[in-house]
């Protein structure tokens, strides 16, 4: 059965491939409408920012391993790293929404307006760390230094990135569009 919403939200498709519609949940009229602006906790930004840092440290690592089984050199497989933890980033996100009912391409919009700021901020301390490290840059996947200033670039990239969460899930955008469509 149907549940109206209420006077300060839009109407969710539901049945019509949307999001399933649950009552007490601030939904808008689709994925790109913004949340009402709610208090934002260190503990929600710090969650939604460590599940950005899962995304980018799998891409990451794999575009690494990629790179340097490949004898790429550092750029490509800089880059090949950057990409890979936009997508292991936004599939995560993506895993979760889908889970909740939503159609894909409404699902890949939620993705990217959840993680898109996040993932970029990360990404570049992250690489940003990676790259004025000395030596960082020469280290292999088997040496004591890669491992230490990937967990340093990444510890460093969360530290940064969490308050960028804050404000975004403060001002309804973010992780917030995320959080509309868990139960």
């Amino acid at each position: 059965m149907a549940h109206a919403p209420h006077e300060h939200q839009a109407p969710v498709p539901g049945a019509h491939g949307g999001a399933p519609e649950r009552p007490g949940h601030p939904h808008g009229s689709g994925p790109a409408a913004a949340a009402a602006p709610v208090p934002a906790g260190w503990a929600p930004a710090a969650r939604a920012t460590l599940h950005c840092l899962t995304g980018c440290a799998i891409g990451e690592i794999l575009g690494m391993v990629i790179g340097t089984a490949l004898n790429w050199h550092n750029v490509p497989t800089m880059i090949l790293a950057i990409v890979l933890a936009f997508v292991f980033g936004y599939a995560l996100t993506l895993r979760g929404v889908l889970a909740a009912g939503v159609g894909f391409r409404a699902a890949v919009r939620v993705a990217l307006a959840a993680d898109t700021l996040s993932i970029a901020v990360m990404e570049l301390i992250d690489n940003g760390v990676i790259a004025l490290w000395p030596r960082a840059m020469d280290a292999q996947l088997s040496d004591a230094l890669f491992w230490g200033v990937l967990t340093a670039s990444l510890v460093l990239a969360f530290v940064v990135t969490t308050p960028v969460n804050k404000w975004m899930i403060g001002r309804g955008k973010g992780h917030a569009v995320v959080h509309r469509y868990h139960h």
